[in-house]
């Protein structure tokens, strides 16, 4: 019989830096590695050598990670114009590697940053259009407005992210 808790202990803290070193982010990193501990004690019946529990724990780690971040990366879809969508798509269609889905999630983070400082007009018609695949009929019914006032929001908000996203990567 392994005794789990002793592997929990010995190995949390360099999982935990290994989880770090994909996600970027200290929070994210203990949300991966338990999540790794939990699948490895699901399956520490099938080590056969117990000399390789680190390696084995490592991959699996990794590979939740990885995950983690695929999963994060479709929930948070935000494209600013049309060239970032299809950009970002052009990646998934083709596969990514490792650097290029860092570097995906990162212009996604920017993204963000950048909705979260444009007003609060232009970020609820952006958000329902985006992220809930409203109609700009159906946003206008949504917020009590106009059709031509929704597809008016609508475009300031896209370039507005376009200029601030085209001035912080071309910096």
């Amino acid at each position: 019989m392994v005794d789990f808790e002793g592997i929990v202990t010995v190995f949390s803290k360099r999982l935990t830096l290994l989880a770090y070193s994909v996600t970027r982010d200290w929070y994210t990193a203990e949300d991966v590695v338990q999540e790794a501990f939990i699948k490895a004690y699901k399956k520490i019946d099938t080590i056969e050598d117990s000399g390789k529990i680190g390696s084995w724990l490592a991959a699996i780690t990794t590979r939740t990670a990885i995950d983690f971040l695929r999963a994060e990366k479709r929930r948070k879809w935000i494209p600013a114009d049309l060239s970032y969508m299809d950009y970002l798509e052009s990646f998934t269609e083709t596969g990514m590697n490792p650097e290029e889905e860092v570097e995906i999630t990162f212009l996604k983070e920017d993204l963000y940053k950048s909705l979260n400082h444009l007003s609060k007009e232009y970020q609820e018609v952006l958000v329902l259009r985006v992220q809930y695949g409203l109609k700009e009929v159906e946003i206008a019914k949504v917020l009590h407005l106009k059709s031509t006032t929704v597809k008016t929001r609508l475009h300031r908000a896209r370039k507005q992210l376009k200029l601030a996203i085209t001035e912080k990567y071309s910096a």
